[in-house]
């Protein structure tokens, strides 16, 4: 019974992924003079680095939490779920800003500026290199395991991996892609027969076992109260988020889809795929009377060879060790397109020249020895690494959303129509990924050390660059200057001039000597264009939009006196609870009248004419 249901279940398998390899552009095509990658492409890559995280994630989180790990491997894969759907808000937002691809470097660079870019910078190289060492490390570890090797030749595989690897993207994206998704087949038939064995053969006191964890848990966080069970969550939670770690290389390769909307499809694939495999495989698993405590390195495999015996435990072993080559794999994509993000940015073109095959050769090759550098000097840990893993993980994953309420408060849903979430989910994912950053800074001493010792490289490295490199610098040397709004108003006839404030997108401006238009903008988002002779563009830098405004109403109020100077504020028309800084930007304005007496002040909504 068992072997028919195994053949049936590979042959629907064989046949289906047939049908998807005679599929014209099913994993690249050319447009507009270059070649994308379509959305299963960017899922597969990012799959293969989600799914590995199966082969080393449930014991590192028995290790922590114990018994506990079959809940709460559960209930992240449904946290992650609503942290994707944040994802491909953030996604929908880069590509309307015309910011293609860079993660959460892009985003925090967008809504925080250079400073907490940095941050984000160091907290996502964390993320890659360690993504790198310790799929490399668990690669051999698993793929071995019936074998003993010295210590030296481990580390000799470990070498060959990573800079296998680093050949793989230097031949380029297209190839790669084609590579990975073969691979892919592969582990897919592996793993769904392995789950497929491990379902047939779960027993009746297995699934009693789960059930008795669950209410355990649930009756150890009730007892602890209010504060002492999000306590309990928290720090489930953060010993099993690696067993997602892939998530975020999705928007970090946003640079290569053509649309925010293949990153949308990706997530749903991953949400469908490794969102259901991984909680139960990891029940499967920790419920079957194996120990975990004395199978850290290689648990799935010595599964497998418990329920189909020694050569299918080979076969998983083998498999795991593939994919979990490929999500060194995953790191060199993601890290190399965050790269080519900053050096863009920063003008530093050398380390992003191209060889034939459009590969950043030169970044694959300093990640290479980033990541051996980095396995020499933890010794070839799985244990140590992981501990590093999770911290740098969560920062990134807090960065984002911090920057999505940040973003969100200021401008609002307006001019993100289509694809919006709602921001008091927003803010409880962020409550959460910040206690779950506190607690691993507290307890993970490993990852809190390399994660601070990369922030401080990037902030001290970055702050340099950006003083004499930094974009905004050629935005702001665009900028127009008070005096010349003073000196074009001097001229005009008459004692009144009106003096409108206008947000950077509204249009339809009157060509009057006597009125002028004022925008404040950020150089992050470029010097919007100039709508009429009187319209001035003044660059917000370092100071909020109030101490803007009074900046420029002093030098009014000293340098035309004896003008009668009207200033005119747009009505507020957003919800409340959508943008709550409309209120506090009113709440200052109020100040106005007291401050500068001698102004009119008007705050004005004139309907839209009909065309």
């Amino acid at each position: 019974m068992k072997l028919a249901l195994l053949i049936v279940l590979n042959v629907v398998v064989i046949g289906f992924f047939v049908r998807l390899f005679r599929t014209k552009n099913l994993l690249a095509y050319f447009s507009g003079g270059r070649w994308w990658l379509t959305w299963l492409s960017i899922a597969v890559i990012t799959l293969m680095d989600e799914l590995t995280s199966i082969f080393y994630a449930p014991s590192e989180a028995f290790r922590f939490i114990g018994v506990n790990a079959i809940v709460f491997i559960a209930l992240t894969s449904v946290f992650m779920r609503f942290l994707s759907t944040r994802m491909v808000e953030i996604a929908e937002i880069l590509e309307h800003h015309n910011l293609r691809g860079g993660g959460v470097y892009s985003f925090s660079y967008f809504v925080l500026g250079p400073t907490f870019s940095f941050i984000a910078v160091s907290s996502i190289m964390v993320d890659y290199v360690l993504t790198a060492c310790i799929s490399t490390v668990s690669a051999v570890e698993n793929g071995l395991t019936f074998f003993p090797l010295t210590e030296t030749t481990k580390f000799v595989i470990q070498f060959g991996i990573v800079w296998g690897i680093a050949g793989l993207n230097i031949l380029g994206i297209k190839e790669n892609a084609r590579f990975t998704f073969a691979i892919f087949f592969g582990v897919t038939i592996v793993l769904l027969t392995f789950l497929a064995s491990a379902l047939f053969e779960s027993s009746a006191a297995s699934w009693t076992y789960v059930g008795t964890t669950f209410a355990s848990s649930a009756h150890q966080a009730g007892k602890l109260g209010l504060f002492g069970g999000f306590g309990f969550l928290i720090i489930g939670i953060s010993s099993c988020i690696l067993a997602y770690s892939g998530i975020e290389s999705v928007v970090q390769t946003a640079g290569l889809v053509r649309t925010w909307k293949d990153i949308a499809k990706a997530y749903w694939f991953l949400a469908l795929s490794i969102g259901i495999f991984t909680p139960l495989i990891t029940v499967l698993v920790l419920s079957s009377g194996i120990d975990p405590s004395l199978h850290e390195t290689d648990l799935l495999t010595q599964f497998a060879a418990k329920i189909n015996g020694i050569p299918f435990g080979m076969t998983v072993a083998v498999t795991a060790s593939v994919a979990l080559i490929m999500a060194v794999n995953t790191a060199f994509v993601a890290s190399s397109e965050l790269i080519e993000r900053v050096a863009h940015r920063y003008n530093f073109s050398w380390i992003i020249k191209t060889n034939p095959r459009q590969s950043l050769y030169r970044v694959h090759i300093l990640n290479a020895m980033f990541y051996s550098f980095i396995i020499i000097l933890t010794g070839g840990s799985q244990k140590i690494l992981a501990e590093m893993y999770a911290l740098g993980l969560v920062a990134s994953f807090t960065i984002n959303m911090g920057s999505l309420l940040i973003y969100r408060y200021s401008t609002g849903t307006k001019e993100i129509r289509e694809y919006n979430t709602s921001r008091l989910g927003t803010l409880i994912v962020f409550i959460m990924l910040f206690c779950c950053l506190g607690y691993l800074a507290f307890s993970k001493p490993y990852g809190l050390a390399l994660w601070l010792s990369a922030t401080v490289f990037f902030l001290v490295v970055g702050f340099r660059v950006a003083k004499h490199r930094a974009p905004e610098n050629v935005q702001v040397a665009q900028t127009d200057t008070p005096m010349q709004m003073v000196f074009g108003l001097a001229e005009a006839p008459g004692d009144t001039i009106d003096l409108y404030f206008k947000r950077p997108q509204e249009e339809g401006l009157e060509q009057d000597i006597q009125v002028a238009f004022v925008t404040f903008y950020s150089p992050r988002t470029g010097i919007p264009p100039r709508l009429s002779p009187n319209h001035y563009r003044f660059a917000q830098i370092g100071q909020s939009l109030f101490d803007s405004i009074t900046e420029l109403l002093y030098v009014l109020k000293y340098e035309l006196p004896h003008k009668q100077i009207t200033i005119h504020i747009g009505w507020p028309r957003s919800s409340w609870i959508d943008r709550l800084s409309i209120g506090v930007m009113v709440f200052s304005m109020m100040r106005l009248p007291d401050m500068f007496p001698e102004f009119h002040f008007m705050i004005e909504y004139f309907p839209k004419k009909n065309a």
